[in-house]
């Protein structure tokens, strides 16, 4: 429980701290919320401010918001840390907030992290809440439906923050460079290529931009007074960690490659020479295993979807009774593999998926086909309009499923290999029915 200054200068501080807006017009993002003539932003500038709740992924502004409400407000403003504290000091906070109310001074009491507190401690807000000697203002990354008790949770107005866009995070990055609590007083060269590749890696999170900012400007080439971030400086801050293996242990590698081109390659006598290696070596049978059943999925699929029994049996039978008996059920299964139609369809589908997930990872589940187990949901239109494809005679609908910035999209790509060209011909079907009946979202 603290009540300080916010918005003290101090260089020691992460860059992200150090910028943290201390007004609405340095907030960057939100703006469905405290754009002009918003209704947060009115509550704010009027010092209106009641019980509320704010709700949103991490680094998307729930406690600068509240940190510009103590700037503006002319309550007594305590802001309170739901991992570090327990009921003594909810009631230390509550008999201070009846003593101000007393002398006719609001209190604004905001919980961090509300959702970490458990019922009872929630229950302790809830009369003082009710008796307004309080004003609540509770910031979660949970769904407030499942975390906040209902009682306190109906007394609170929940506004919904969104993760940042990463043109936004490209403009508090700019921000951080220019102004002099971040780069300003240092001459900083960095592309705009740059910043926005930090702003799609961020996530909507603004602190994790910032953060990386601060990384490579850290880590820049500095000369003559000037430092200029590269693309190397880059790969090398927010890269992932490579895999190093054991130069003694590269003929491993070498083996299950072999297998597994041999098996893909449709040459079960390749495929069972390799094996045999791999084995007489004194290979896991359960690591060979293991990569047949991949080896189902990623190169056989839908054109033969018995595939992946065999292998998985495969693995059982090793398990169970392991080397040298099981030697033969990984020959079963490795020459069945090389036998079967191949497709790789299931895998250039996740790969394609994958590409546009990274790249479109803050697109919102679409409101129609979420749960809406809760009266909140509910009223934040989650489910509605969704069609049930069990009530329809055909038992599909024309209702969009995708993102709408993805709807068209296609991911998977049968072939006609094998079994598949049953699902080529069934998809086909399926894309021309929908098309017919498309139901494009409600605005």
């Amino acid at each position: 429980m603290q009540q300080v200054n916010f918005f003290e200068n101090n260089f020691q501080q992460p860059l992200a701290e150090r910028l943290r807006p201390r007004d609405l017009d340095e907030f960057v993002g939100q703006q469905h919320l405290i754009g002009e003539g918003k209704v947060l932003r009115r509550l704010i500038e009027n010092d209106q401010v009641s019980s509320m709740i704010f709700w949103g992924p991490p680094g998307v502004g729930k406690t600068t918001l509240a940190r510009i409400i103590a700037g503006r407000t002319k309550s007594n403003f305590i802001d309170f840390s739901a991992v570090t504290s327990g009921i003594k000091e909810i009631r230390d906070v509550m008999k201070q907030a009846e003593a101000n109310t007393s002398f006719g001074q609001k209190t604004i009491l905001f919980v961090d992290e509300i959702h970490r507190f458990n019922k009872a401690q929630q229950d302790a807000f809830l009369p003082f809440v009710e008796k307004g000697s309080i004003i609540l203002i509770g910031a979660t990354t949970e769904n407030p439906s499942f975390e906040i008790n209902s009682a306190l949770l109906s007394r609170c107005r929940v506004f919904v923050l969104r993760a940042l866009e990463p043109q936004d995070l490209v403009q508090l990055m700019k921000h951080a460079i220019s102004d002099r609590r971040g780069f300003g007083l240092q001459k900083v060269v960095i592309s705009d290529d740059i910043l926005e590749r930090i702003g799609v890696f961020a996530n909507g999170d603004a602190r994790v931009a910032l953060s990386t900012l601060d990384m490579v400007v850290l880590n820049g080439d500095a000369e003559d007074g000037v430092t200029t971030v590269t693309e190397e400086t880059l790969e090398q801050c927010i890269s992932k960690k490579s895999l190093l293996y054991d130069k003694n242990g590269e003929e491993h590698y070498n083996l299950i490659s072999a297998l597994h081109k041999s098996m893909r390659n449709s040459d079960p006598d390749a495929a069972v020479y390799w094996l045999a290696r791999m084995l007489e070596a004194g290979e896991d049978p359960l690591y060979v295993a293991r990569r047949v059943v991949r080896f189902a999925s990623e190169d056989i699929g839908l054109a033969d979807s018995r595939a992946l029994e065999v292998a998985v049996a495969a693995y059982q039978a090793c398990h169970f009774i392991g080397m040298p008996e099981c030697s033969v059920h990984l020959t079963h299964a490795v020459i069945y593999m090389a036998m079967s139609p191949k497709s790789n369809a299931m895998d250039v589908a996740y790969m394609l998926a994958k590409e546009d997930a990274t790249a479109q990872l803050a697109d919102p589940v679409p409101l129609h086909i979420r749960n809406a187990p809760t009266r909140l949901m509910k009223d934040l239109n989650y489910g509605k309009n969704y069609m049930y494809a069990h009530d329809y005679e055909e038992k599909m609908t024309g209702m969009h499923c995708l993102p709408e910035s993805l709807h068209g999209k296609s991911y998977y790509i049968p072939t006609e290999q094998g079994n598949e060209d049953r699902y080529k011909k069934r998809l086909e079907e399926i894309k021309a029915w929908k098309a017919a009946h498309d139901v494009p979202p409600e605005e």
